[in-house]
């Protein structure tokens, strides 16, 4: 299995450099990877050396932990894009999900949706955190914003995406909404399995140890 046009090619380490932002870029532009994923700090640099590819820029908001206010992360969102962000991952307010305070993370999913000017939204929901019930509740809540994708997780978690995560998503997301999945895609087989599932992204953030990509 081709996964190049799967992989959202990521460094997003507290203390990457111009020379592993500079690496990332050129490493995509050699495989043809759907997109790097970078800090807000570094979006500038990212569409500057991908410009004339086909490699598109993430960027994070409210990362890693969400609790940020809604106008924060919505400020952080508007500022990526003119920055030259292509795509936004950004965190839900997990607190607000354990409080079931669901109208708030709906609210806030429309409000960044609404400030991209039609960019591509993942909503991390990091899973780590939440009971299948929670996973649930987050699919729903994705179909009903219809937001691009929802993403399992920012890697900062106690753990990454998992086979189990997937399969409760498939059974409750609509024909619409796509599935990110990121964090612990360490090997080439376990990243074909979540594809077979259905996922059509990957983060990821070692190539190196997935035997068999090209």
């Amino acid at each position: 299995m081709d996964l190049n046009r799967y992989i959202d090619y990521t460094n997003l380490k507290v203390d990457a450099t111009l020379k592993d932002i500079e690496a990332l870029c050129n490493t995509a532009i050699k495989y043809s990877f759907q997109s790097v994923c970078v800090s807000p700090y570094y979006v500038r640099l990212a569409k500057e050396l991908l410009k004339d590819t086909n490699v598109l820029v993430t960027t994070v908001v409210g990362f890693p932990l969400g609790y940020n206010t809604t106008s924060t992360k919505a400020y952080e969102a508007i500022e990526a894009v003119n920055n030259g962000a292509d795509e936004i991952d950004f965190v839900i307010n997990i607190q607000a999900l354990k409080n079931k305070d669901y109208e708030y993370i709906k609210n806030e999913i429309e409000e960044i949706r609404d400030s991209i000017d039609g960019k591509t939204l993942k909503v991390i929901i990091e899973t780590c955190y939440l009971s299948e019930q929670e996973i649930i509740k987050m699919t729903e809540i994705c179909n009903e914003t219809f937001v691009n994708f929802i993403k399992t997780s920012t890697g900062f978690g106690s753990r990454g995406c998992s086979l189990e995560d997937i399969d409760i998503i498939n059974k409750h997301k609509n024909e619409i909404l796509e599935i990110k999945a990121s964090g612990g895609i360490r090997d080439f087989d376990f990243a074909c399995k979540l594809i077979e599932k259905g996922v059509t992204r990957l983060g990821v953030s070692n190539i190196d140890s997935l035997k068999g990509e090209k």
